[in-house]
């Protein structure tokens, strides 16, 4: 190939990937603004939910969340991801060799995952003992499986949105219908009294249900009705088997953030997994920053992978890292540092949870690379991403019981909070447990791409250590001053952090993550590792 020919093939590659990273970096702006709303929105729930019904309470609506969130997720089918790639491909993998209409592809993936759901409530309606570890709080508890197939046909419906790069409506419907639906409606029930005991189940119900219109709007407008749809069950058993890998990942992605809640419920006392609950929903903040950036992610990594361009998938991966693992550890040092007076907010029984709470903010960090490592793996090696992923996940649930029996040791000899140092256990084993993932998949992905995919700099410990030392400062304070650390405290250290990240850290690629208008602004990869 002559030099001519390689510039003229280089070129649009370059123009390509500057379109993928402005498409990213929309995406991420769009993501960001609802992961604040979504801060916003989720504290008066956490408020409601730990001051109102108690840590009891709570616990055994978190241990009934966990197989209720799974099960959805599997009944999804992994199209969360999977469904960009059908729709570009235009289902010739799966299943459609003469192609389908994009609208029935999006259509097969809706019924299908009716069908797993609707299997999925019977089999728990009539052994529902597994979601309900601690006891129920109420009979009609067991309404929870209602939300499986709303939660299940909501996340392909959002998919298929990304699909169009409409990511509005994934913020609007995670982001504010949910958390703001949940939490005036458990305020609500409470003050009833024939729906106290149920107030918590019924308010999650109507949540999801509620998220499951807001989704359905948009879609319907988007793609409308099938056109000459003829469901084929050969053709859906097809898919269903080549979506393993993918509802595997999905699956064991969420799983490694409830098993530990699991777990816990079937070792510890429900008031300990109502602390560790209230610690969990403030650390999986950053958890929703980082797994928001897929939707959008997706449609462009599937792009790539069918023209071959590796090199601009590398890229995308190392910047899209960096700019999640950044504002994840801008949250993870505000909301660690002054952590006894966070945890406080929700009642002096929940400030045994400040060291879980610590080790979950810290897990999220060590889990951004593995993240968006899989966000690629799941489409170019499907088995050996879900093999370590289910390593990761024994190894998870090993090291979680090891460490709740060794932290209740250790308080019981010196006569400390049992519930409280439970706690810290299965928080410890996850950040454990992710940063080998994250280690893992990295690598993996690296060969694989035959490029640097590592998301770290050092820009990122030039702006923890000014940041850590501001935070310490504020905490020092008297204890009768503790309102300072949140008020003044907590906007303090991200402040300082993000002063030094920008000025240290940034380089112009990252930068274009806070423009609006980036069309004609070159998008240069950074080489700092």
């Amino acid at each position: 190939m002559s030099a001519s020919d390689t510039s003229g093939d280089s070129a649009p590659r370059e123009e390509s990937h500057q379109e993928d990273m402005a498409t990213l970096a929309k995406g991420g702006r769009t993501n960001t603004m609802g992961f604040v709303i979504r801060l916003i929105a989720r504290i008066p729930f956490i408020l409601i939910a730990t001051r109102l019904y108690g840590a009891e309470a709570l616990g055994r609506f978190a241990s009934a969340l966990v197989l209720i969130e799974v099960l959805a997720l599997v009944c999804s089918l992994g199209e969360k991801r999977g469904l960009a790639q059908r729709l570009t491909q235009g289902g010739d993998e799966h299943g459609n060799p003469h192609g389908e209409p994009e609208v029935n592809l999006v259509y097969d993936g809706l019924l299908l995952a009716l069908l797993w759901s609707l299997i999925a409530c019977c089999v728990l309606y009539f052994f529902p003992a597994p979601m309900f570890p601690s006891g129920m709080n109420s009979e009609y508890d067991l309404w929870l499986i209602a939300t499986i197939p709303a939660f299940a046909l909501t996340e392909i419906m959002l998919a298929a949105q990304a699909y169009k790069y409409d990511i509005a409506t994934t913020v609007r419907t995670r982001a504010i219908v949910e958390p703001w639906v949940i939490s005036i409606a458990a305020g609500v029930f409470f003050y009833i009294t024939p729906l106290r005991d149920f107030g918590l189940a019924l308010a999650f119900i109507v949540s999801i249900f509620a998220g499951l219109i807001t989704a359905a709007i948009p879609f319907f407008r988007t793609y409308g009705l099938p056109r000459d749809w003829t469901p084929s069950l050969r053709a859906m058993f097809t898919q269903s088997s080549r979506a393993f890998p993918l509802i595997g990942a999905d699956a064991i992605e969420r799983g490694t953030r409830l098993l530990d809640i699991f777990i816990l419920g079937l070792v510890a006392s429900p008031v300990a997994v109502g602390i560790y609950y209230a610690a969990q929903q403030i650390a999986s903040l950053p958890q929703k920053l980082k797994t928001s950036f897929e939707p959008i992610l997706s449609p462009v990594i599937t792009k790539n992978l069918k023209s071959g361009n590796l090199a601009a998938i590398a890229g995308q991966v190392r910047q899209v890292g960096f700019w999640i693992i950044a504002v994840q550890l801008a949250i993870a040092l505000a909301l660690a540092i002054p952590g006894e007076a966070v945890m406080g907010l929700w009642g002096p029984d929940y400030v045994a949870g400040t060291a879980a709470l610590a080790f979950l903010l810290a897990a999220e960090v060590a889990a951004s690379m593995a993240v968006v490592s899989e966000s690629v793996l799941v489409y170019i090696a499907k088995k050996r991403n879900l093999a370590i992923s289910v390593f990761v996940l024994g190894l998870q649930a090993a090291l979680t019981f090891a460490c709740i029996a060794g932290m209740e040791r250790f308080a019981t000899r010196y006569g400390l909070d049992v519930d409280g140092f439970a706690t810290a256990g299965p928080a410890l084993a996850l950040f454990l447990a992710l940063g080998v993932s994250s280690l893992i998949k990295a690598l993996m992905l690296k060969t694989l791409l035959k490029a640097p995919v590592s998301n770290w700099r050092w820009g990122l410990v030039w702006a923890t250590g000014p940041a850590v030392v501001v935070g310490f400062a504020f905490t020092s304070l008297p204890q009768s001053l503790e309102w300072i650390e949140l008020v003044i405290g907590i906007p303090a250290i991200l402040a300082t952090y993000s002063l030094v990240l920008w000025r240290r850290g940034f380089k112009e690629a990252d930068r274009v993550l806070f423009r609006k208008n980036v069309a004609s602004a070159p998008v240069a990869e950074t080489s700092e590792r």
